[in-house]
């Protein structure tokens, strides 16, 4: 029974890989989506449960470190660091590239694959920073897992790597959708942000996996909203040029944090790991004993804004911490993300806005409104993500009437940034700062997204060490555009040639057929790795060959193949 199934999976995988290697929604890769969904899911549930367990020893509330005890309160992140450090000893300091920009370049230039110890790093490394105080967000994490664990999935079936990005962002979805119960604002963040582009064919499996990440996590947590706690009332056409106003200070915050942010990172970039991550701690350890509620993601803050909407010396107090922890973190080197911390922020800026028009209309209900559209601004304006910052609000209030507000502050808050102030998203000035390519070339961008075995030209005919003669005998008898190779033994490796004739050699007296030397590329190759070889020529063909069999070729792609998609393809060349 065993061996029956075994012959079927192994007749089943090519096809399924052949399947996945062209552009297009199919249910295979629906599924595949899916259950990329389900790992990455499962491990942000194990994520979320270390964090609370851990927390649990120390804190009466989850996340709300004003209720331990100051003696100590200042111990937690000083220890964090030191095991955070110990961990990226352990498995290597050249494997600490983590969070949203570090996987937003391993999708671009790696097809999401993440590497093992990286996500162990994130694993391990964002308990620990998340349990002990520091002002850092799950999300980050969240992302990193969720491409790990669908990537992983592709890897293992050895799927082609166009399919696998997708898989990626499959996870990235569901892992912030099992992080913030948001699944659509995680489609969103994933197209906007991640991908940084829009096609059907990856948008549904996307969504489908978002679905799943939603799904699990409510039935392991519940669906309690994180603004539950918020009164989130409908506000008249009178605020509207207020909310103008604050949608610009929104754009100035933002550009504040996003360059201190950087001054930062800059400014120890030359220190060792292990000293960073302490100074770290100790900022935190300092700051949070003064002011606990500064500590930790962003539930606090939304307490302490529900509690305390009208204590101006309470939220200004917490708006400067938060934004001290948050710095220093991100800046030193801690495992985390930035979207949490800034939602926090975010959340009592608003609550610190709304102030002045509830002194002037002597009603303080607005406070919870004008919270959840602080959030939505700086969101937008520190990451560049208006479309997802304007559905993560529409989610986590699950009030329509927040709709038309947000959408005048976030694009108000956008602008300001970009227009006066010059300012990028964060993850992109980090990128940039880390020298960690991004971009595309209109050529690669297209061909990343059609595997080899899409394309993969049967027309051939191979001989095994020929004689002259024979190759001059089949070239004799090949009609074009079939093509043929030779395979020629030389010690323990195997080389390929392409062979034709060549009228001026063989009127020069020498012989009559030319030889050219093709390089392989593996069956999960797109065809911007075939490019990449023919580019400088722009003739002759790539074999394509699997992994576990180098020797045997299952195909082979012309230079004029590529050519023809990319003229197709808005004329590339």
């Amino acid at each position: 029974m065993f061996v029956v199934v075994m012959q079927r999976w192994n007749n089943w995988l090519p096809s399924l890989q052949r399947q996945l290697a062209f552009p297009q929604t199919s249910l295979q890769l629906c599924v595949l989506g899916m259950l990329g969904g389900l790992a990455a899911a499962v491990l942000i549930i194990l994520f979320r449960l270390a964090i609370v367990g851990l927390q649990s020893f120390f804190l009466s509330h989850t996340d709300d470190f004003s209720t331990v005890s100051p003696d100590i309160r200042w111990m937690l992140p000083l220890a964090g660091a030191v095991f955070i450090g110990i961990l990226a000893w352990l498995t290597g300091y050249k494997h600490y590239r983590l969070g949203i920009p570090f996987v937003i370049h391993r999708i671009k230039l790696k097809y999401g694959l993440m590497p093992t110890r990286n996500t162990i790093n994130q694993f391990f490394g964002g308990i620990l920073a998340l349990s002990s105080g520091f002002s850092v967000g799950r999300e980050g994490p969240s992302v990193h897992l969720g491409a790990y664990g669908a990537s992983f999935i592709g890897k293992y079936l050895q799927l082609p790597f166009n399919s696998i990005r997708i898989l990626a962002g499959c996870g990235i979805a569901a892992g912030i959708s099992a992080s913030f119960n948001t699944p659509l604002a995680a489609v969103i963040f994933v197209m906007e942000v991640v991908l940084r582009e829009y096609r059907v064919h990856v948008f549904i499996p996307i969504m489908l996996s978002s679905v799943v990440g939603a799904l699990i996590t409510q039935t392991v947590f519940g669906s309690d909203r994180e603004l539950a706690l918020l009164n989130i009332v409908p506000i008249s056409g009178w605020h509207m040029p207020y909310l103008i106003l604050c949608g610009i200070v929104f754009g100035a915050i933002a550009y504040v944090f996003n360059k201190n942010l950087m001054r930062l990172i800059r400014l120890f970039r030359n220190w060792p790991l292990m000293l960073r991550l302490t100074l770290a701690g100790a900022v935190t350890a300092a700051v949070g004993f003064l002011i606990p509620h500064a500590m930790g993601a962003e539930s606090g803050a939304i307490f302490y804004a529900v509690n305390a909407p009208n204590d101006v010396a309470l939220l200004m107090t917490i708006f400067v911490g938060k934004i001290l922890l948050t710095l220093f973190a991100l800046g030193l080197g801690v495992p985390g993300g930035v979207i949490g911390p800034v939602f926090g922020i975010g959340i009592v800026l608003g609550t610190l806005l709304a102030i002045i028009p509830s002194a002037l209309m002597a009603d303080s209900s607005i406070a919870g409104t004008y919270a959840v559209l602080g959030m939505a601004g700086l969101m937008a304006a520190t990451m560049h993500a208006p479309l997802a910052a304007l559905v993560a609000v529409m989610e986590l209030a699950h009030n329509p009437g927040i709709i038309v507000p947000a959408m005048l502050v976030i694009a108000t808050a956008y602008i300001t940034g970009v227009q006066f102030f010059n300012n990028k998203s964060i993850f992109m000035l980090q990128l940039d700062f880390l020298q960690m390519p991004y971009k595309l070339s209109p050529a690669d961008d297209v061909l990343q997204k059609v595997g080899v075995l899409a394309v993969a030209d049967q027309q051939y005919q191979l001989l095994s060490d020929p004689a002259e003669s024979e190759v001059e005998a089949a070239l004799d008898k090949l009609e074009p555009p079939k093509q043929l190779l030779i395979k020629r033994t030389v010690g323990e490796q195997c080389l390929f040639q392409l062979a034709s004739y060549d009228i001026q050699l063989s009127m020069s007296g020498a012989g009559a057929v030319h030889y050219t030397d093709i390089q392989g590329v593996g069956h999960q190759s797109t065809l911007a790795e075939v490019f990449a070889i023919l580019e400088d020529t722009r003739e002759g063909a790539v074999y394509i060959y699997r992994e576990q069999e180098p020797e045997q070729l299952i195909g082979i792609i012309r230079w004029d193949q590529v050519r023809s998609l990319l003229i197709k393809q808005n004329n590339l060349l």
